[in-house]
C-alpha cells in the first residue's frame, strides 16, 4: 500500500494559496453551499441564509459562522475530518474537493470548527493544533499524512439547543505576518468584489445585469454576508475616479451597459458577460478597484482582475474595461487554486469565444474613442490658436512680424486639420443606438458639445487687416522709446520668446512693457 507522506498537506495548507485572504472565500464559498441545502431541505427561506464574519484584532481572532444546515453528529467526522473526500457535486456545488476547509492551518495557531444539526441536541467540535502541524512539517522526519493528521485532531460534544443549526469555523491566535487577515478594511474591499453578494445600491445599472440574466435564465448566486455587522455588497460605481492632488475627482463614467452571450454550436450558454461603456479617456487608474473584466464562477471571482488580459489584443486592453464574465458551461470547473479554469476542451473553446470578441468589440472601441477624442481635440486646437492669435493682436501684441506670421500659419494648418477631423465626424453613425460603438461616440459628443463645437469651429477665422498689423506689435505701445530703441528692445523680445518656455517669456515680456510704456 503506498504511504502518503506529510508534504501533501503542506501543499493543500501553505503552499496552496499565495494570498492569505482566500480563507474568506473557501469558507464563505462552503458556507454558501450549506445556505443552499438549507433552502432546498426548507430548513431556512431564500432570503434567511446568513454568513457572519468578525474579526478581533487585539485577540488575534476570526470567526466564520453560517446559519445553514449544519452537520449531523453521526456524520460529522466523516464529513469534516476526511481531507479531498467532499461528496459534493461538480458544476453544482460552489465547492467539491474537499480541501478548502485546511486553508486555515497555515494563518494562525488553533482552527476550530463547530456545527449543530437542526433537531439534535448536540455541538460537535473538531479542534486542529495549527501550529503543532506546521512544526511537524518542517521537521526533518517522515511522516505519514495519517500521523500528522492523528497528532493535529481532537473531536469533541457539547450540549446545543435542538432549534440551532449551524457551521462555525475559528481561528485563534492569527500569525503575526498575517495581520492583514484583521485588517477590517482590506478584508471588506478584497471580499466586495470575490464573493457571492449583491451590487450595491448605488450602482443604478444594475438591475440592467439582473433583468439581462433572467432573459437568459441564469440566476446569479447572492448570499448575505457581513463582516463585524456590516453587509458586504459588490463596490461598483458608474463614476471612474483618478488621483486630483490629496484628492479624487471624476474623470468618466459609465453611461450604458453592454451584454454578450458566448455559446456552443448547439446554442448551449457556455458564459455570459456586461461591460461598461464609457468614453474610455484612459486606462483606469488602479484606484478604482472595479477595474478590469472579472471571471466568475458561482458568482465567486476566479484570480484577480487580470485573469482574462491574456485574452486581450493588447495587455492593456483589459485595464479600459469594468465588467464581470459569469461561466455557465459545467464543464467550466474552477482549478484547485481557484485562480482560473481547469485545461478541458469547454475551456479552450471559451477562451476562443472571449477573445474574438475581445479583439472584434472591445479592442475597437476604446482605439475609436480614441480617434474621436482626438478629432474634437483637433477644432478645440483650432480654437485655441484662434484665441492666442486675437488675444495678442488685440492685449499683448506680436514680439515682431515672424511671430505674427507663424501664429498664422499655425492657424492655417490647424484648420485644415479640424476641417478634416469635421468630415470624419459628420460620417459617424450615431443612429443606432443598439451599437456599442454609437454609444460611445454619442457620449464623448456630449462631454464636448459636439454641435457647439462645429459650429464655432466652422465660423471662427482670423481676419488680419494691414492697418491693424502695424499697431498690432509689443513695440508699438513703448511711446517713450525712439524708433532705434524700440527695435533693440524688438530684438531682445525675440531672444526672449526663441530661448524661454512660453508661460516665462510672457511674463518677462509683460513686465517690460509695463516699464517701457
Amino acid at each position: 500500500m503506498a504511504t502518503v507522506g506529510k508534504n501533501i498537506l503542506d501543499n493543500l495548507t501553505t503552499g496552496m494559496y499565495s494570498d492569505s485572504k482566500v480563507i474568506y472565500r473557501e469558507y464563505i464559498q462552503n458556507a454558501c453551499d450549506q445556505i443552499d441545502l438549507a433552502i432546498r431541505l426548507g430548513i431556512i427561506a431564500p432570503d434567511e441564509g446568513e454568513v457572519e464574519i468578525n474579526t478581533d484584532s487585539k485577540k488575534r481572532y476570526i470567526s466564520v459562522r453560517d446559519n445553514a444546515t449544519g452537520v449531523k453528529a453521526s456524520e460529522f467526522i466523516e464529513d469534516v475530518g476526511d481531507i479531498a473526500n467532499s461528496n459534493k457535486e461538480i458544476g453544482k456545488n460552489k465547492g467539491f474537493r474537499g480541501i478548502g476547509r485546511l486553508c486555515g492551518l497555515a494563518y494562525c495557531k488553533t482552527l476550530k470548527f463547530s456545527t449543530s444539526y437542526l433537531g439534535e441536541d448536540t455541538k460537535s467540535i473538531m479542534t486542529c493544533d495549527a501550529q503543532k502541524m506546521r512544526a511537524m512539517l518542517v521537521e526533518n522526519k517522515k511522516y505519514t499524512l495519517d500521523e500528522i493528521w492523528d497528532a493535529i485532531i481532537t473531536y469533541s460534544n457539547e450540549p446545543e439547543a435542538k432549534d440551532e443549526h449551524y457551521f462555525e469555523v475559528e481561528m485563534f491566535d492569527i500569525n503575526k505576518e498575517n495581520t492583514d487577515l484583521l485588517n477590517d478594511a482590506k478584508v471588506r474591499e478584497y471580499l466586495s468584489f470575490v464573493i457571492p453578494v449583491p451590487y450595491k445600491n448605488t450602482f443604478i445599472l444594475r438591475n440592467q445585469i439582473y433583468s439581462y440574466a433572467n432573459s437568459i435564465g441564469y440566476t446569479i448566486d447572492e448570499y448575505c454576508v457581513r463582516v463585524n455587522g456590516s453587509q458586504i455588497f459588490k463596490e461598483y460605481t458608474t463614476k471612474l475616479k483618478e488621483q486630483s492632488g490629496a484628492s479624487l475627482k471624476n474623470y468618466d463614467e459609465i453611461s450604458r451597459l453592454e451584454f454578450k452571450d458566448f455559446r456552443d454550436a448547439s446554442g448551449n450558454l457556455i458564459a455570459w458577460m456586461w461591460v461598461g461603456l464609457s468614453r474610455f479617456e484612459k486606462q483606469i487608474p488602479s484606484i478604482n478597484h472595479m477595474r478590469g473584466l472579472r471571471v466568475r464562477s458561482a458568482n465567486i471571482q476566479l484570480g484577480n482582475d487580470d485573469a482574462l488580459q491574456p485574452l486581450f489584443k493588447e495587455n492593456r486592453g483589459n485595464y479600459y474595461f469594468v465588467g464581470e464574465v459569469f461561466a455557465a458551461s459545467r464543464n467550466l470547473i474552477p482549478n484547485s487554486q481557484r485562480d482560473y479554469f481547469n485545461e478541458n476542451e469547454t475551456r479552450v473553446f471559451f477562451e476562443d469565444l472571449l477573445r474574438e470578441y475581445f479583439y472584434d468589440v472591445l479592442h475597437k472601441l476604446y482605439y475609436e474613442a480614441n480617434r474621436v477624442k482626438n478629432d474634437y481635440k483637433r477644432q478645440e486646437e483650432y480654437l485655441s490658436k484662434v484665441a492666442e492669435y486675437q488675444k495678442k493682436e488685440k492685449e499683448q501684441g506680436f514680439v515682431n512680424e515672424e511671430e505674427r506670421q507663424k501664429l498664422q500659419f499655425d492657424i492655417d494648418k490647424a484648420k485644415k486639420s479640424a476641417e478634416e477631423a469635421r468630415k470624419r465626424l459628420d460620417k459617424l453613425d450615431t443612429n443606432d443606438s443598439t451599437s456599442p460603438l454609437s454609444e460611445v461616440r454619442k457620449s464623448i459628443g456630449q462631454k464636448y458639445e459636439a454641435d457647439k463645437l462645429k459650429k464655432k469651429a466652422e465660423t471662427t477665422t482670423v481676419v488680419v487687416d494691414d492697418d491693424d498689423k502695424k499697431k498690432s506689435f509689443v513695440t508699438s505701445s513703448m511711446s517713450k522709446l525712439s524708433r532705434s530703441e524700440r527695435k533693440l528692445v524688438g530684438k531682445i523680445l525675440s531672444i526672449i520668446t526663441d530661448i524661454a518656455p512660453k508661460d516665462i517669456a510672457e511674463q518677462i515680456i509683460d513686465k517690460i512693457k509695463e516699464e517701457m510704456r
